[in-house]
């Protein structure tokens, strides 16, 4: 069938040789390469999800009345935009489903790019010549998680109203432009018009996500064109060399892409049963948006608790000339701190080829341990990004544990300074003594291996079995006793019992 398929195309379009060239491409068989996978199936459950629940949502904040199946709510008064998400949730079939699948898929999908990115960082898949299809993947990280927050302020609850006026206040504080650039979005002061919902409807469900999948196609074509990158056969320079030229796996057709389809079907059915069994942002429970009852104890979605955390660690410092702000706190936490740990990532490549690396094309990937420097660098500046998303739940250790609040901010700040450095020396010491000792610890069986003689009941140490040693396979079959021998051996020289058996 497939063959008859590929010959009817053939014969109209002339596509034979494209499609035995894509089916012969090579993919690595390493497991980290299917990262990106999870991200791109993520992202296609969230374009189906989310097209199923903009025929239900009425992105407007004129007064409305719930007069649908969830009881608690019935009779409430408020805007549109919260009463159709409760509507969606509750009086729409499969409505609920949708909705926490998709809410599910966006955090996959962002944590997916995350996961992805530190493997390329780490092992330096982004060095010449593929440092365009890296700029790419960072950005899809930018638009992924500023498409998230669009999605995420959507439903006009008591969460989402407060994030979006934290970002009106983050924006005011931008120099020169902030209060104009937020009177244009708002479309005048906050709140703002009923003209912001039809703005962040299409930017979430229509702008993002076709820059996003346009990112994504020129993303796997650059792959293609490029071919993929790969870990070394070897740990010599000779079998480095040979992975510089050739790449080893396994062909697109069948293998690769069985592979590929098991995993999509992994990825959309856990997806889904997240969505239907694991509660995720019950807006019914907050409540419509009302200033008067924002709450100390409220916390926005996980992917932005580091900028929260920004928020709340940096100090009182606004400057001022004469009676007038200059800069106003919440620029340096809400914006600027994005703005530099988003530059960095531009910038790894001249840095990595300043300080870490060479100039030189690469198509083997480095271990972590092979480049000391480098992987310390990336280290402690993940900590310091980690330190400040730790910080974004400062108040709720405080409710939960009664930690004082400005004891937990002062320990922060501290530990903000000084922590990188310390994580930098002691991740660089360790990467030189793996690389040194060219050992796996978390792979396989490393340290003294032992073996108890069947016969005397006592225990041996097999050869080669030092500390940080990996004992030969050959060594342990060796040593393997003759089970069966020795229990001959055993009953033959047993005294014989009361029945002289």
């Amino acid at each position: 069938m497939l063959r008859g398929s590929v010959r009817w195309i053939d014969e109209r379009l002339g596509l034979g040789p494209t499609l035995r060239t894509a089916m012969r491409y090579v993919f690595p068989d390493h497991w980290s390469f299917m990262l990106g996978e999870i991200a791109l199936y993520a992202f296609i459950v969230l374009v189906g999800t989310g097209v199923f629940m903009t025929f239900y949502y009425v992105p407007t904040d004129a007064v409305t009345t719930y007069r649908g199946a969830y009881e608690p709510l019935a009779g409430l008064i408020a805007s549109e935009n919260f009463i159709s998400t409760v509507r969606l949730s509750f009086d729409v079939p499969g409505g609920l489903l949708m909705r926490q699948t998709h809410h599910w898929a966006a955090n996959v999908f962002i944590v997916a790019i995350i996961v992805h990115l530190a493997r390329v960082v780490y092992t330096g898949a982004f060095r010449k010549p593929r440092e365009i299809n890296y700029f790419i993947g960072v950005s899809m990280l930018g638009l992924g998680l500023f498409d998230a927050f669009t999605g995420y302020m959507l439903p006009d609850d008591l969460l989402s109203g407060m994030g979006l006026i934290i970002a009106y206040a983050v924006g005011l504080g931008i120099p020169l432009v902030g209060e104009d650039l937020m009177f244009l979005a708002f479309d005048g002061p906050f709140p703002g018009s009923d003209a912001l919902w039809n703005r962040l409807e299409v930017t979430h469900v229509l702008l993002v996500p076709m820059i996003l999948a346009a990112l994504i196609g020129l993303h796997l074509w650059i792959i293609a064109r490029q071919h993929h990158t790969q870990f070394s056969s070897g740990s010599d320079e000779e079998a480095r060399a040979k992975s510089e030229k050739q790449l080893v796996g396994s062909p697109m057709w069948p293998a690769y892409a069985l592979r590929s389809l098991g995993l999509m079907g992994l990825v959309v059915g856990f997806l889904f049963l997240l969505g239907g069994l694991v509660q995720i942002n019950p807006v019914w429970l907050w409540g419509p948006y009302e200033p008067y009852l924002a709450s100390n104890g409220a916390q926005p979605d996980w992917y932005l608790g580091w900028l929260i955390g920004a928020l709340r660690l940096m100090p009182a410092f606004e400057p001022q000339i004469g009676d007038l702000t200059v800069v106003p706190n919440a620029f340096w936490g809400g914006a600027l701190f994005p703005v530099v740990v988003f530059a960095v990532f531009y910038l790894l490549p001249v840095i990595d080829k300043r300080f870490f690396g060479d100039g030189r094309k690469h198509n083997v990937l480095d271990r972590p341990r092979d480049n000391p420097r480098r992987t310390a660098f990336l280290t402690a500046f993940f900590f310091w990004i980690w330190l400040t998303f730790v910080a974004g739940a400062t108040d709720q250790v405080f409710l939960r544990m009664r930690i004082p609040y400005e004891a937990q901010v002062w320990f922060f700040r501290f530990v903000a300074v000084l922590g990188p450095f310390a994580v930098y020396f002691i991740v660089r010491r360790w990467a030189e003594e793996l690389r040194e000792r060219d050992v796996h610890p978390l792979r396989g069986w490393n340290g003294r291996l032992v073996r108890r003689d069947p016969v005397m009941g006592g225990f041996v140490t097999l050869d080669g079995g030092q500390d940080g040693a990996v004992v030969p396979e050959e060594d342990v079959a060796a040593h393997e006793p003759d089970v069966a021998g020795s229990r001959e051996e055993r009953a033959t020289a047993a005294p014989p019992g009361p029945d002289g058996a």
